[in-house]
């Protein structure tokens, strides 16, 4: 692989809904390059970025994947993302290391909720955009109604730069609008002048229009010229168009058929012709050593600076990180700072990945995009010299609120299991693990249910381990509503010295469900020593981490030790202690015990249309609304209180509910006294539990 200048380099992400044809874009961009000698398809298994054994046995994108294409003494680094929202996180990284993206429409599908998602996330990262619509090939594919509907989202920026040609319903040729003129396609993606059909001149008059005002818009030369009737040369349309693009006031949109390689070289050179290079993009870091901000801007004459973006773990290939040169030239042997853990590195060889296949370089120049084995940094980390030590943002990545119990199918597994699962986790910032002490039981996180799927299944195709995911137990309380007046007494004797102790306390809630229990001592006449209050204590310490009522643990307890007696051979710590433990559980139970459940506060954003649909599922999961508001983007963010034992499943249901537009998150609010049937349900199922030994 050559090594490219900043200025030849285009870093392009594909986004769009799942199964709009974004992979066999990228399969048909390698072969018209000729980087591949052959068409692969995503059905077939052999596709260049499909690699993972998790894609080619579904047939979708899981990962990320970087394919570097030349095209006209350029370098076009395409970040393959997956369109389905449980790997978000995969689209979000890639969109935080890319200078423009293509946003990849199925003409059969038009705009979908996917599509919609890819172009906030153009809008949050300030990408230059072009949209391409695919499957042109297909009968009946209306081009017209996929450009009417983005331009009616998304306002008259959204301009068409080609218009299909069909005859007998049949994808033969285009129309290129800036140029005016029509190109039949011979054979794949060769193609001829040809004459513009009749039919098309209404709409490629309305197109043109648009294209011409915003050409006119980019300077008081061209407006005057505009009114006055003049034309613009293509090389001045072009230059114009490409300032509009990078300033993101001008969306161009063209189509083709992938599969047939058709309308994928225009493509080629729209991306090389209407995208900005790195160097034409800003780029800022903070300077470690004195917290002044450093302008990087992807100059290669600047110090060396990176940050990693992915990080691939294989089994078979290993650990890759990939990078993005922010300023410099990074080259083989160089030894880098990482400097969030402020350790140094030596680099060894640099790689340029294509799909999963690494091919050494000497050198990256800014803005490129690489691989460095081996590295010990974290996606996210910025690498620099010792002399100027910068620091880039991280991106954000999209949190995961979808949770399922896991076990080891085989206990012998369970190291295994958690190393595999850290080395996940190094490639995908959407896992998260949690260990659930006071349940016993671990929680494995992800963007939703196939995720987690996925993750069970590659745990035994990659790392040959089983796990199984069930429900998880939810972290329920106990505490008391009354008062009650106990005594404990623990007497045994058995030879020799005795053991004897004796409370006599109150129990009471203490109104701070925060802490488990308030302790205080009110004895009289010395009726229980001093030296046995630690005892008591430490009997309250031990009794409130499995209460009577149901084995969860108390909050909320006042308890009151006022009176007793001791003996002064017999009484011992272990005594006292002892009969505290007694007296707890008598006076709890005494006290009108309860279940309280744990309460989160849930935001939940969707389109206005779905929000009926939203409040009344959240009123059936025994939630409150508290409100709902607009976001910036037109959507509703309704917000209500729910209970945890209710929103497990709930990913699912909101996908289901709004066609995929829903998205939530969470937090956890407060404990709250849980309605008595839940009570007495949980208590039972407890029980059960407790005697068939799972806790």
């Amino acid at each position: 692989m050559d090594v490219y200048r900043t200025d030849r380099i285009r870093n392009v992400v594909l986004l769009g809904h799942g199964g709009a044809g974004k992979t066999t874009l990228v399969e048909a961009m390698a072969y018209l390059s000729g980087m591949t000698s052959r068409l692969g398809k995503v059905s077939d298994g052999n596709t260049v970025s499909d690699f993972d054994k998790e894609e080619i046995k579904r047939q979708f994108s899981i990962s990320t994947s970087v394919v570097p294409i030349q095209w006209n003494d350029m370098k076009i680094n395409i970040l393959d993302t997956p369109g389905f929202f449980d790997f978000v996180g995969e689209a979000e990284e890639a969109a935080a290391a890319a200078d423009a993206a293509v946003i990849v429409v199925s003409g059969k599908s038009g705009v979908q909720v996917g599509t919609q998602k890819a172009w906030d996330l153009c809008e949050k990262y300030k990408l230059p955009r072009m949209i391409f619509v695919t499957e042109m090939d297909i009968d009946n594919v209306s081009y017209r109604k996929v450009v009417e509907d983005l331009i009616e989202l998304y306002g008259k920026k959204v301009a068409p730069l080609h218009m299909p040609i069909r005859e007998n319903e049949k994808f033969v040729g285009y129309i290129n609008i800036l140029k005016n003129k029509g190109r039949r396609y011979t054979d794949k993606d060769k193609k001829v002048e040809c004459e513009i059909p009749e039919y098309s001149k209404e709409y490629l008059d309305k197109y043109r229009e648009s294209l011409l005002e915003s050409v006119a818009e980019t300077s008081e030369e061209f407006m005057d010229r505009y009114f006055a009737g003049e034309e613009f040369s293509v090389a001045e349309m072009l230059a114009a168009l490409a300032i509009n693009v990078h300033e993101g006031s001008f969306v161009p949109v063209c189509m083709g058929s992938p599969i047939n390689l058709q309308g994928v070289s225009n493509l080629l050179n729209d991306i090389c012709g209407y995208f900005p290079s790195p160097d034409e993009r800003e780029r800022a870091g903070i300077l470690k050593s004195t917290s002044e901000i450093y302008q990087a801007n992807y100059d290669f004459t600047k110090a060396k600076t990176a940050t990693v973006f992915k990080t691939m773990v294989d089994p078979f290939i290993g650990k890759y990180s990939l990078i993005k040169v922010c300023s410099g030239v990074i080259k083989s042997n160089d030894t880098m700072l990482d400097v969030d853990t402020d350790s140094e590195e030596k680099l060894n060889k640099l790689y340029v990945m294509v799909g999963n296949k690494p091919v050494e370089v000497p050198e990256l120049h800014a803005g490129d995009i690489g691989a460095i084995a081996k590295l010990n940094a974290k996606t996210g980390d910025s690498l620099a010299t010792k002399a100027v030590p910068v620091m880039y943002g991280k991106p954000e990545i999209s949190v995961p609120y979808t949770y399922k119990r896991y076990k080891a199918v085989n206990k012998g597994d369970v190291d295994k299991i958690s190393q595999a699962l850290s080395r996940m986790m190094q490639e995908d910032l959407t896992i998260r693990l949690e260990n659930d002490t006071l349940n016993h039981q671990t929680l494995l996180y992800g963007m939703g249910d196939q995720h987690l799927d996925i993750i069970v299944s590659k745990l035994k195709e990659r790392y040959k381990v089983d796990i199984e995911l069930s429900k998880p137990k939810v972290a329920f309380r106990e505490t008391i509503r009354k008062s009650s007046d106990v005594e404990g007494k623990y007497k045994k004797q058995s030879g020799g010295h005795g053991q004897y102790g004796h409370v006599k306390m109150k129990f009471e809630p203490s109104g701070d469900l925060s802490e488990p229990y308030v302790f205080e001592q009110i004895v009289v006449g010395g009726a229980v020593p001093k030296n046995y209050f630690p005892a008591v204590e430490k009997g309250l310490q031990e009794s409130v981490l499995k209460g009577p009522l149901a084995a969860y643990p108390v909050v909320g307890v006042k308890a009151t030790l006022y009176d007793g007696s001791y003996h002064p051979v017999d009484s011992s710590e272990m005594a006292f202690k002892m009969a505290t433990i007694m007296a707890f559980k008598k006076g709890f139970m005494e006290a009108s015990p309860v279940l309280l459940e744990p309460i989160v506060t849930m935001k939940v954003t969707v389109p206005d249309k779905y929000t009926g649909d939203v409040m009344g599922d959240l009123n059936k999961r025994r939630g409150r609304v508290l409100g709902m508001n607009p976001d910036a983007n037109g959507n509703q963010v309704i917000e209500a209180d729910v209970p945890t034992l209710e929103i497990y499943g709930y990913s699912t249901v909101l996908r289901s509910m709004t066609g995929g537009s829903g998205d939530f998150s969470y937090e956890f609010a407060r404990y709250e006294q849980a309605p008595n049937e839940v009570q007495e349900r949980e208590i039972a199922s407890r029980a059960k539990e407790l005697e068939d030994g799972e806790e």
